[in-house]
């Protein structure tokens, strides 16, 4: 198996390795499997949800929050905050975990998925070249020019646990064409993210905590299982410490890419852990972990707490025959008539301090009058459903069909 060093003997990542029986009774190792990440921040138990904190916060919550409810690591976004708040603020205030007052592990995304969501949106708001993205923010009178050696300086001098190359997102029906321009660009950056990620470790004055940070590259490709493979095997032969699945996750109607998304985890060793880019649909994050995802992020739980929708476990998930099965969740709407006078928690079995205290009723009458509490509440209770499931996850619930 290949593995990758960087002069650190203490490597980051930890391992499970699964034993079975053969019929002459001779133990066979199974290659192993990534069952934690012990990064410089504190390790996190796999599989595990990233809120999305893009601008250095999760909307409406704060760290004390977060911990609360048990997430264990945020996502945070570099082309977002080298704009707002700005490199040099960041660096004033101590870096991203000072500044937030967030302690435990952070992973900092390169700046192509926002890219992709702007820039291959709109073409007003920059362009894409093989040097990296320009862009002019809004009510800025200069452009900002992210490359691939500025995005790996940016997030390591934000104090990112793990880094992420700047890639080329796509839409898995985009053209042929663009889909092999994406995969070319986004293996050029790779190469020259790994090579100003070496040079930068290799500072003699960068100060290194238990653990170096890691870095990921990110498997683009479309829906062309060709050209996916193409990409994977030559960013295993550049070599990092784990990888991500890239490009906008869902078709045109709106399902998700599950045969790709399985592809891209099998031409990837699963000794490397493998994150699933903006994959925040709990369904969807039981398929992935089925698949051997270990990591998911997205704005999906946080964005539908705002909105009216909270998650609802389908039964008490203590109960001994809980399973990720059929109808295991549902989504509440809070703005129905229904929940005016309901005085009972929002899910059956949910620990989080929201359904410990409040009712839905109660959470209704706070949406419904405009009143901010609405936000905070409905976000740890979502936030706490999204880490419940991970733990559920982990301990291996039967989530077959």
């Amino acid at each position: 198996m290949r593995r990758t060093t960087y002069g650190d003997p203490a490597h980051a990542l930890e391992y499970a390795c699964h034993t079975e029986t053969d019929s002459t009774s001779r133990t066979v190792d199974l290659e192993p499997k990534v069952f934690s990440l012990t990064l410089a921040s504190g390790t996190v138990a796999l599989p595990a949800f990233l809120p999305d904190a893009t601008l250095g916060v999760v909307r409406s919550v704060d760290s004390a929050d977060l911990e609360s409810v048990g997430v264990e690591a945020l996502v945070m976004s570099v082309f977002h905050l080298m704009q707002k708040p700005g490199s040099s603020t960041i660096a004033a205030l101590g870096g991203l975990h000072k500044m937030a007052g967030w302690t435990r592990p952070i992973v900092t995304d390169s700046g192509g998925f926002q890219a992709y969501s702007m820039i291959r949106q709109n073409a007003k708001f920059g362009s894409l070249g093989d040097n990296g993205i320009r862009f002019k923010p809004e009510g800025s009178d200069r452009d900002f020019l992210l490359t691939p050696e500025k995005s790996i300086q940016l997030q390591l001098a934000y104090g990112g646990d793990i880094v992420v190359c700047l890639d080329d997102c796509t839409h898995v029906q985009d053209s042929d064409a663009e889909q092999r321009l994406s995969v070319e660009r986004t293996l050029r950056w790779a190469k020259r993210c790994k090579e100003e990620f070496l040079r930068q470790i290799a500072q003699p004055n960068r100060r290194i905590e238990t653990a170096r940070p890691l870095i990921y590259a990110v498997v683009q490709g479309g829906g062309d299982p060709v050209l996916r493979r193409q990409c994977a095997e030559a960013l295993l032969e550049i070599g990092f410490d784990g990888y991500g699945y890239g490009g906008w996750p869902l078709d045109a109607e709106g399902n998700l890419v599950r045969e790709m998304l399985s592809l891209c985890r099998e031409m990837i060793p699963s000794a490397f852990p493998m994150h699933a880019l903006g994959i925040g649909h709990p369904q969807s994050i039981v398929d992935c972990a089925a698949m051997g995802y270990g990591t998911f992020d997205s704005a999906l739980p946080t964005r539908d707490a705002r909105t009216g929708r909270l998650y609802v476990f389908g039964s008490d998930p203590c109960d001994a025959d809980f399973r990720l099965t059929g109808k295991w969740f549902k989504t509440l709407y809070i703005d129905d008539d229904k929940h005016f006078k309901k005085d009972c928690p929002v899910s059956p079995g949910c620990d989080c301090p929201v359904c410990r205290r409040y009712s839905v009723g109660y959470l209704r009458h706070l949406h419904k009058c405009g009143d901010t509490l609405y936000f905070r509440l409905a976000t740890m209770h979502n936030l706490r459903f999204m880490t419940m499931l991970m733990d559920l996850l982990r301990r291996g619930v039967d989530a077959s069909d």
